[in-house]
């Protein structure tokens, strides 16, 4: 088993609905290529160190990841890449 931790902000321009949306289709990109989520936390939004996408604060979410391979962590890497809802996103493998 692998572990990964995902750290990832979604814009502040959208309403609360949406962002709780964003974040449960980002869950579910994981769960449904074979990740399995071992902890979700909303943290928040909070303000950016710098300026990022001329946004200057975001909400935050981490998502602690389970998977056998890394195919939900390509997919999840792959799709907030071009989603103009997420601005950042740190992938971390946690431990060997």
């Amino acid at each position: 088993m692998r572990n990964y931790e995902i750290m990832f902000i979604v814009k502040p321009t959208l309403a609360e609905e949406e962002i709780k949306k964003v974040a449960k289709d980002f869950e579910n990109i994981l769960t449904s290529n074979g990740g399995k989520v071992t902890d979700f936390k909303e943290i928040g939004q909070r303000e950016l160190a710098y300026e990022i996408k001329k946004f200057k604060n975001g909400y935050y979410y981490l998502i602690n990841v389970e998977t056998e391979d890394d195919k939900a962590i390509k997919e999840f890497d792959r799709l907030a890449l071009i989603s103009g809802d997420v601005i950042r996103h740190l992938i971390t493998k946690i431990g060997e």
